[in-house]
């Protein structure tokens, strides 16, 4: 079987409704850039039926792939799991919410195809266009800014769910990787950048999904990471 030029992964737990919508709409947007793609649903351990959805969509298009999960792996994991079984060169991500225009994916592949070795959106970049409540935008601009300070970084938005990697460049760098769930983005872009990856970042058009709120457990999680990376990479050395 001929490997595909590209493989987008969409991680999915309890997101059947959202899926409705993403499946199709990956699929066209993949067709504009090439027809040789794979769309992998990394499905962790959902009970809404979102892996009989999958399924149903594998059985129509041979290019759709089910990776589930009986149990639950945390998002980052999930993540680590579909990039090790995926087949394109190009390996890209993003929310199943679709909170990222989806007019920016052929935008973020070209960026890799043109010799970066890892390209992100930004929500916080000069350009960006962003809907969302104001405590949220305090929170994002804040962790940002201390991720920056602690851990040495260049990017403006190290969360935003819209990533592109070439896999070959990172793939010695995903072992590394201590986080399970959200965090995962971060450590994985500070981790990067101290091995001398190129990371391009621009600024994209971005829709707050339903549901997303800031609770102060969150707000104590994100300075911990951040503390815990730190003493990872400058104590510890791992």
């Amino acid at each position: 079987m001929t490997a595909p030029d590209v493989t987008a992964i969409i991680p999915v737990f309890n997101d059947k409704h959202s899926l409705e919508i993403a499946i199709p709409r990956s699929v066209e947007t993949l067709s504009l850039v090439t027809e040789e793609f794979e769309l992998i649903i990394a499905e962790d351990g959902s009970t809404d039926g979102s892996a009989g959805l999958v399924r149903q969509y594998e059985q129509q298009d041979s290019r759709i792939h089910l990776l589930h999960s009986d149990e639950r792996l945390g998002r980052g994991k999930a993540l680590n799991r579909a990039i090790s079984e995926s087949r394109g060169e190009i390996v890209c991500y993003y929310d199943v919410d679709l909170a990222t225009d989806m007019r920016h994916l052929p935008e973020i592949i070209h960026v890799i195809q043109e010799g970066a070795d890892i390209a992100t959106g930004s929500r916080l970049m000069p350009g960006s266009d962003i809907v969302r409540s104001g405590g949220r935008e305090i929170a994002s601009r804040s962790y940002n800014f201390l991720v920056r300070l602690f851990l040495g970084s260049r990017i403006y938005d190290h969360q935003c769910g819209f990533k592109a990697f070439n896999k070959g460049h990172i793939s010695c760098i995903l072992p590394a990787i201590h986080s399970n769930h959200w965090f995962w983005d971060t450590e994985l872009l500070v981790r990067a950048q101290r091995n001398g990856c190129v990371v391009r970042e621009f600024p994209v058009r971005w829709r707050a999904g339903k549901g997303t709120t800031v609770k102060i457990n969150d707000v104590f999680e994100m300075g911990s990471s951040i503390l815990i990376l730190w003493w990872q990479i400058h104590v510890s050395k791992s």
